[in-house]
């Protein structure tokens, strides 16, 4: 009996590929960065912190054997995301892959609750988060778009999908709640990235989000049994595990036929 396809080890392969991964030089962006790479694409990593950025990318080499450039590139400001992504341009004369993870929260001053949110604080946190992957997307879409094929994966949360029960935060105080804005944001985000996919499908592009949920990175005890315990799997996500297999399903051959998804790495927890 003759074979239909290409065997499924090859359509995980990314050697030949290039990946850029804003936010790259820590936490789940270098798990994707990492895995990434161990699965042969050349990749290059941002961060606003350029010195940062250029550490980890060598450290990233070393462990791995793959190509990595570290670039200084600040997703707030349009001038140096264009910079960014010309100097890999420059570098690897190609673009493949763009995993569109650099964001984040902030809580300057007043209260997470709605009644005291600082208005400076949601205007950041909506343009960082939202107005940051638009910027990074259509640097992408530019280089892609003449290539005729390219994956974008952009970094949503389940605190875009669902309404978060506060109770999980009782007896954690040294934590900062979930605030309505950052849901808001990757909300947006997941809309975002299924209309951007409509898009640019006919030209050869896929586009999708991975949500993850809450990862164990040192938290109180009690926030993490409590959080468990809302996980059909009974456990948070483990660093350097649980998103490395997504992340290289949506940018390889392997996921060529899906676009406008939005995949929940997250136990179980948007489901239950």
């Amino acid at each position: 009996m003759g074979m239909r396809g290409p065997n499924v080890k090859n359509l995980f392969d990314l050697s030949g590929r290039v990946a850029m991964v804003t936010g790259g030089a820590q936490n789940l962006g270098l798990d994707m960065a990492e895995a990434l790479a161990e699965a042969g694409a050349d990749v290059a990593i941002t961060s606003r912190d350029a010195a940062k950025a250029e550490g980890m990318a060598e450290a990233l080499a070393d462990a791995t054997g793959a190509r990595v450039l570290g670039v200084g590139m600040n997703i707030l400001e349009e001038e140096s995301v264009a910079a960014g992504f010309a100097r890999v341009l420059a570098e690897y004369g190609r673009l493949d892959i763009l995993v569109c993870n650099a964001g984040g929260a902030r809580f300057s001053g007043g209260t997470t609750s709605i009644e005291g949110r600082l208005v400076d604080d949601f205007d950041y946190v909506i343009t960082l988060n939202l107005r940051g992957t638009f910027l990074c997307c259509r640097e992408a879409v530019r280089i892609m778009q003449p290539a005729g094929r390219g994956s974008i994966i952009t970094t949503g949360s389940i605190s875009g999908m669902v309404g978060r029960d506060r109770s999980v935060y009782a007896g954690s105080e040294s934590m900062v709640p979930n605030m309505s804005d950052y849901s808001a944001a990757k909300g947006g985000i997941i809309a975002f990235t299924r209309d951007l996919a409509a898009e640019v499908g006919r030209d050869g592009l896929r586009v999708n989000c991975l949500s993850p949920g809450g990862f164990l990175r040192g938290q109180p005890e009690e926030f993490v049994r409590r959080y468990s315990a809302q996980t059909m799997l009974g456990r948070m996500g483990t660093d350097g595990l649980d998103l490395k297999g997504a992340v290289v399903f949506l940018a390889s051959d392997a996921s060529g036929y899906v676009t406008g998804q939005n995949l929940a790495v997250d136990g179980g927890f948007t489901a239950w």
